[in-house]
């Protein structure tokens, strides 16, 4: 008989996945002991509103990761795209955070796609050609449309209320929980997300390129239409995260996110998707990111101030690789391979 884990994700788990789980529930036990309430739906129905944006852009990372590459223009990809497209859905006379989302979600496709041609053409290093992007991103932005933000009281309605929409709500003795509608857009990028990598010939196509993209190609893959693909689904994910987040937070900053990057990625780095390309999981980049929000939410019910979350969240982080490539350095040696560097 197999186990709940293999019959669901067709799979056995991996050993960072088994570290993070463990890690996860130690630590909520911690700060249950010290603070009970911290048990309950409202804390899981908070950690899904709150997380969403980041979990989405963070399903992002972890294509490009796996494809070997690294991009840190997505905050400003998820930014720019939701910015303008509240821009344009005013210009046209309208309110209607539909309209706004697929608008922002077809330019963010637009934005990655820059990326991709940029990387792919000039052939220069992802983290060079991102890190330009992000910059050209945000100052064409600000010099065109400016960056003036828009507090609850002036952003558009429909976007307000998206934000504060719910599934259902729980009512216990003296509180009432809402699972918001984050969740179920989640789920769907999630699935989507899973079955392109899983089983289809365009995600063994993204692994194929991670793990060496000169074999790839000379098997017949086509490099150009991968990383269109990596890059193009990344940017409409961080354009649809970028309206998410606005929702979620209750007000436009077009200046949000900057330097968010880095947390992103490491969060996605700890649920075990390799800076080498070739390796990497959803549900360790789930974690990962669970991970990042609980430090960033419940530190302060431990007694210590909400900047500690870098530091703790470092500390996982470095031992995390240290790991990682332990095992992998340990795995070489028994299989006699020996790498440069």
């Amino acid at each position: 008989m197999r186990a709940p884990f293999k019959r669901i994700f067709g799979r056995e788990s991996t050993q960072t996945e088994r570290y993070l789980t463990i890690l996860i529930i130690v630590y909520s036990l911690v700060v249950t002991f010290r603070n009970p309430p911290f048990f309950s739906f409202e804390t899981v129905f908070d950690l899904i509103h709150e997380g969403a944006p980041t979990m989405i852009m963070a399903i992002g990372v972890l294509i490009v990761l796996v494809s070997g590459g690294i991009d840190v223009s997505f905050p400003a990809v998820a930014t720019c795209s939701g910015y303008i497209a509240m821009k344009v859905m005013w210009a046209l006379g309208l309110d209607s955070v539909l309209f706004m989302a697929v608008v922002a979600v077809l330019i963010g496709l637009a934005l990655g796609t820059i990326n991709a041609l940029l990387i792919h053409l000039l052939r220069l290093p992802t983290l060079i050609v991102t890190l330009g992007t992000q910059s050209v991103y945000r100052g064409l932005m600000a010099a065109v449309l400016g960056t003036t933000m828009y507090p609850f009281a002036i952003m558009p309605p429909s976007l307000a209320n998206f934000g504060t929409m719910n599934l259902f709500s729980v009512t216990s003795a003296s509180h009432t929980y809402s699972l918001s509608i984050f969740f179920p857009i989640l789920i769907v990028i999630f699935v989507i997300t899973w079955f392109m990598l899983y089983h289809t010939m365009p995600g063994r196509a993204i692994f194929a390129i991670g793990s060496d993209a000169e074999a790839a190609s000379r098997i017949g893959i086509n490099l150009l239409r991968t990383r269109l693909l990596v890059y193009g689904y990344a940017g409409a994910l961080a354009g649809l995260a970028g309206v998410l987040y606005f929702a979620a937070m209750q007000n436009v900053n077009p200046v949000a996110l900057q330097g968010f990057e880095l947390m992103v990625i490491a969060a996605v780095v700890i649920g075990g998707a390799k800076l080498t390309g070739g390796e990497g999981t959803l549900l360790g980049t789930v974690l990962g990111v669970l991970l990042f929000q609980l430090f960033q939410s419940t530190l302060v019910q431990l007694g210590l101030a909400s900047t500690w979350s870098s530091f703790f969240f470092g500390i996982v982080l470095v031992i995390s690789l240290a790991v990682i490539y332990y095992r992998q350095r340990k795995s070489d040696q028994r299989n006699l391979v020996f790498r440069v560097g």
